[in-house]
């Protein structure tokens, strides 16, 4: 296949994907302007799971949140949906509008109330992980040592099971993930995480990791942050090559895409500077500006799937048939 006919078949499959990016990184607590959700529409993607809190602030600030970004969706009803199905994503779709439902980044958000897991998926909370970087009453978070899931968060595993909602294990800490993907009886996901042996990075994953989470059924989505690619890294051919890692290990039906772009990236970068106990200095943190993957940038992404000899099928599911596969098994 040559360059032109390459492009034009990584095209084809761009257009035929349903394409899925499982966590967006803007701050939600910085007054961030949802009209930049169009990013995504305009580069064709159909589903995005939008960040509506996460450890570094309090669970008050996550509901003001929600209810602001709930409000904007609905006010903007012709671009996007704010979806609770699977079955509402296809419909989206179809409509030619960006399917958007939310996540949650750590337990904290949770008041130490397991009622608390209900109402956010009643609000459109899809997907929650455990503690992000540093422990909560949770678990462990994977700048903190290597504490293990607490009988509190044993409970919400138990919980998030029942109301339907994805067990998350990025940001979180080794024996916290693999305790979770024993309790947890549906598929388990790392919403955005890179291969730690590709790139040693404390964020990272390890094989093992890897291995467990494709054996609940579930999908790691690899992440486009420039730190966890590699040194200050977003090219298409590294991003691949941590896809094709996991595809190695354990096949490409658990690999998805989770690419934590953030518009803001100067409002988060001032985040780093304010809070060092969550983003260590001695992790590389703020040792560059940091960079993303942009969502414009997945057509070059699947060129180079192509291009490094993936089967059509296997990038279908890479680009979001794996999640949606996952989301359709466990949401409820």
């Amino acid at each position: 296949m040559n360059k032109v006919e390459l492009r034009k078949h990584a095209a084809r499959l761009y257009r035929e994907a349903l394409v899925w990016d499982d966590h967006s990184g803007f701050d939600p607590h910085g007054g961030a302007d949802l009209n930049n959700l169009d990013i995504w529409r305009k580069a064709g993607v159909h589903y995005l799971s939008v960040n509506v809190g996460y450890d570094v602030f309090d669970w008050q600030a996550t509901i003001s949140t929600l209810a602001r970004f709930r409000a904007w969706l609905q006010t903007h009803s012709k671009r996007y949906a704010l979806v609770r199905t699977t079955a509402d994503i296809k419909r989206a779709r179809k409509d030619g509008r960006l399917a958007i439902a939310f996540d949650l980044e750590g337990m904290n958000a949770l008041n130490s109330d397991l009622n608390m897991v209900r109402l956010y998926y009643d609000l459109g909370v899809r997907q929650m992980l455990f503690a992000y970087n540093l422990n909560n009453l949770a678990g462990g978070g994977c700048h903190d040592g290597n504490a293990g899931l607490t009988a509190f968060g044993r409970d919400v595993v138990r919980e998030m099971n029942r109301v339907g909602m994805l067990v998350d294990c990025s940001h979180s800490a080794y024996r916290t993930t693999m305790e979770a993907m024993e309790v947890s009886e549906a598929p388990v996901i790392f919403s955005h995480s890179c291969a730690k042996a590709l790139r040693n990075h404390g964020r990272n994953i390890v094989d093992e990791q890897i291995k467990a989470c494709a054996s609940t059924g579930g999908v790691v989505g690899v992440t486009g942050v420039s730190l966890f690619l590699g040194e200050n890294d977003t090219r298409s051919e590294t991003f691949v090559n941590h896809i094709a890692h996991m595809a190695d290990l354990v096949g490409a039906e658990h690999v998805g895409i989770a690419l934590d772009y953030a518009f803001d990236a100067d409002k988060v970068d001032d985040l780093l500077d304010g809070n060092q106990a969550y983003w260590p200095p001695h992790e590389d943190y703020g040792r560059w500006p940091t960079a993303y993957v942009p969502p414009r940038q997945l057509l070059e992404i699947t060129e180079a799937m192509v291009k490094r000899g993936f089967r059509d099928r296997e990038i279908l599911g890479v680009l979001g048939g794996n999640f949606m596969r996952v989301a359709s098994r466990v949401w409820k």
